[in-house]
């Protein structure tokens, strides 16, 4: 399988870098098997930091990292992919640890329903509902050192802005 990380530099040997701020799946490396998503992070992320958008790409052993890491896998929007995005994006999770998460990212557009959730402006089932129209796209949340070890860099592209 190819994996995509999109930044502002090219990372051969992804490490964990403590972060400033709550995501999605928690602390961890992110990255998508959607190539656009992460050529739209990058720019994203460019046009912030006033840097380049380079795009990495990976690949990674399928029927290996099954067998070796333990997975946390949402196949779509559900009542516990919700619930784990709030507590991580609130910094409350405190259940179980896994050496990988993949589901559904919760993009700008997303978070805007997790957030009025949150805020009880609406129920869950409205957030869902509202959710399940929206095209979601998936991001691989690598936790651990260990976990990131099954990730070999391939190349890094950088985007014209």
């Amino acid at each position: 399988m190819i994996l995509y990380h999109g930044s502002t530099v090219i990372v051969k040997e992804p490490r964990l870098i403590q972060q400033n701020r709550y995501l999605d799946f928690g602390f961890g490396f992110y990255t998508t098997a959607n190539q656009l998503q992460a050529e739209q992070f990058a720019l994203k992320v460019a046009a912030t930091r006033k840097g380049s958008a380079i795009v990495n790409l990976y690949e990674i052993d399928n029927s290996s990292i099954f067998e070796k890491l333990k997975i946390k896998q949402f196949d779509s929007v559900s009542s516990e992919w919700l619930d784990f995005v709030s507590q991580n994006r609130t910094g409350t999770y405190i259940g179980e640890k896994h050496d990988l998460v993949i589901g559904p990212v919760a993009n700008d557009d997303v978070f805007r329903t997790v957030q009025t959730y949150l805020a009880g402006v609406i129920t869950k089932e409205q957030a869902l509902e509202s959710l399940k129209v929206k095209q979601l796209f998936n991001q691989y949340v690598f936790t651990n050192e260990f976990a990131m070890s099954f990730l070999k860099f391939v190349n890094a592209k950088e985007l014209t802005l």
